[in-house]
């Protein structure tokens, strides 16, 4: 991850999880987050929007499912010195119950998703 000059904002949609997965091929989270983090400018925004994992379910299901524990994206961006500013609710759906896949036709294009902002400070 590099920018030609500081960003404002940079933004991750439904592709977070992926990250984690064999197809990725290895990467080094930590790193990941941390070349955002430098790629921004002070008070520029990462925001990150994915497909919601059952609440302690962590990595579980990135691969089976295509879904993460927003808890562990949580965790994982303010490793890197992220503050978290707060979320968005607009994309939640209470009625996904976190156990198919995200292409299941049966929750296909109604999962229950999370919408995180975080701040460089």
């Amino acid at each position: 991850m590099a920018a030609p000059q500081p960003a404002d904002v940079i933004w991750t949609s439904q592709n977070y999880h992926d990250l984690h997965n064999k197809s990725a091929g290895p990467v080094d989270i930590a790193a990941f987050n941390k070349a955002v983090y430098a790629a921004l400018k002070p008070g520029g925004v990462f925001v990150v929007l994915d497909h919601a994992a059952a609440p302690g379910s962590g990595l579980s299901a990135t691969e089976t499912l295509h879904r993460i524990d927003p808890a562990t994206v949580k965790q994982e961006v303010t490793a890197a010195g992220f503050e978290f500013v707060g979320e968005s609710t607009v994309l939640r759906n209470p009625e996904d119950d976190h156990t198919k896949g995200v292409f299941d036709e049966a929750i296909r294009g109604h999962t229950d998703q999370f919408v995180y902002k975080f701040r460089k400070p």
